[in-house]
């Protein structure tokens, strides 16, 4: 059914509207968001042909980006450093082992040839970030627990790339080296990470440089940024995926100009982009053909969430100090999302035979995967007694947006145990001229600076200052020479 353009922009606007009121039920229900944005694309599936299996990998692709562009910024590299060698192995070998097992069973389940069979499990081999913190909602699991999964979401994903590429590869050209693909893999994480790096710290430092006519401007900058990012390292032949996640944490753990709007742009942004995402790929599914494959599809479920994903975690992990019960919840949430469905369009590009059946069962493992686990993960957090206190809650953050012209800038700086300033009252600060404290966050409140404030360890300030006086007014703040207190004359007779 061909439309026109106003019923096109009529059913757009529609499907952001259905989305963005879905994620009030999903919370509700326990739920991924990513459920209901799927159903809401079958449904839609009955009065619209769609079947662009090109233009829905190009928007995925892009949507990936930003999500994980969006990912990284909010990760907190303190709480991922002690977790790195935990999350990278889940994010390889568990990958690879979860792949391998999976693949095994697809290949007699599915009657597929071997590398048919590992090019599913390679597919279905990665988790989603989105799907598993949107579940949580305001269950508390263990920081470190909720940091491995946010690290390994966050980087197994250009393994699932690696391994369905090199698949596709192997199928299409069986005189495929081994050896050359294991030396491929190692190259594109490896340019994904430096590239991701570097990039990170050109674009932390244009940001903080530049001075645009509009303060809407800069979030532009920075997502265009991330875009950048994949491109050029994915046409040098790295894992793009990889240096975008890379390069948002090193922006998201600097200093920052416009941090607040930055932010709260990429998470709205990211938002719509999902929810375009699995409507589209929603509307490349159609139902009748999920209940043709419905046993395949249970059963393989069931051994992809009860054995493969638990057989990957627990070797991978085998050398980790993570207790059985920590285990046991990193394995069950494993949800799968939106990676394995843009991965099951790259077989249907490229012509592999069984491609429209590997993409309708992964559609259906992925669909039984966030509903079952999904609706399950708070219970089993609370049932394994990995819950937490409540903390504070998100420190309020402040920005002024009327700056972009002027050469001034609010600095945001959080006193740490250590630093110089700490006791140290406002008036005894030797300020460049021009420098204002304009607030004081402590403990989640906002305190008015006056002359009297004594500095605590913990609290955040923003400071408004001239750009070129950045470095001295950091160095003031964190430097090792503590302030010299005033000295007041006693005049009194």
């Amino acid at each position: 059914m061909e439309l026109s353009v106003q019923s096109l922009i009529f059913l757009f606007s529609s499907m952001l509207i259905i989305g963005v009121l879905a994620t009030k039920f999903s919370s509700r229900l326990g739920l991924p968001s990513l459920v209901l944005f799927l159903l809401v694309g079958m449904f839609l599936n009955n009065y619209i042909f769609f079947e662009n299996a090109k233009l829905s990998q190009l928007i995925g692709i892009t949507a990936l980006i930003i999500i994980l562009f969006e990912g990284g910024t909010q990760t907190k590299w303190t709480n991922i450093r002690p977790i790195l060698g935990a999350a990278g192995s889940l994010a390889t070998l568990g990958v690879f082992i979860t792949a391998a097992v999976t693949g095994l069973a697809a290949m007699y389940i599915l009657d597929l040839s071997l590398l048919e069979g590992m090019l599913f499990g390679a597919i279905v081999g990665s988790t989603d970030a989105a799907a598993v913190f949107s579940v949580l909602g305001h269950k508390n699991i263990k920081r470190r627990i909720t940091s491995t999964l946010e690290a390994e979401s966050g980087t197994n994903d250009p393994m699932a790339v690696f391994l369905t590429i090199t698949m596709i590869e192997m199928i299409q050209l069986p005189e495929s080296s081994v050896w050359m693909a294991i030396g491929s893999f190692f190259w594109q994480m490896g340019l994904g990470l430096l590239i991701g790096l570097l990039l990170g710290k050109a674009t932390t430092e244009l940001i903080n440089r530049i001075t645009l006519d509009a303060s809407g401007l800069y979030p532009v900058l920075a997502l265009a940024c991330a875009i950048f990012t994949y491109a050029i390292t994915a046409a040098v032949g790295g894992s793009g995926l990889l240096a975008v996640y890379v390069m948002a944490v090193f922006i998201g753990n600097n200093e920052l100009m416009f941090r607040f709007s930055i932010l709260r742009f990429n998470e709205g942004f990211a938002w719509m982009m999902q929810i375009i995402m699995f409507i589209l790929l929603g509307l490349l599914v159609f139902p009748g053909d999920l209940l043709d494959i419905f046993w395949q599809g249970i059963l393989l479920s069931v051994i992809l969430m009860f054995a493969a994903r638990p057989i990957g975690v627990f070797l991978s992990m085998m050398f980790m100090k993570y207790r059985l019960k920590d285990k046991v919840f990193i394995s069950w949430a494993g949800l799968k999302g939106a990676v394995p469905i843009i991965l099951a369009t790259y077989p249907t590009l490229a012509g592999v035979e069984n491609s429209q059946l590997i993409f309708n069962v992964v559609f259906f493992v992925v669909l039984i995967s966030a509903l079952v686990q999904g609706s399950t993960l708070s219970w089993l957090g609370t049932s394994l007694k990995l819950t937490e206190e409540k903390g504070e809650g998100i420190i309020p953050s402040m920005e002024l947006i009327t700056l972009g012209r002027t050469g001034s800038e609010i600095m945001e700086a959080t006193i740490h145990e250590n630093a110089p300033v700490t006791g140290i009252s406002l008036q005894d600060l030797s300020l460049p001229e021009d420098t204002l404290i304009a607030a004081i966050i402590r403990e989640g409140s906002v305190v008015t600076p006056t002359g009297s404030s004594i500095l605590e360890t913990g609290d955040t300030l923003y400071v408004l200052a001239h750009k070129k006086d950045r470095e001295k007014v950091r160095g003031l703040l964190y430097g090792k020479k503590k302030p010299k207190k005033r000295i007041v004359e006693d005049k009194t007779p």
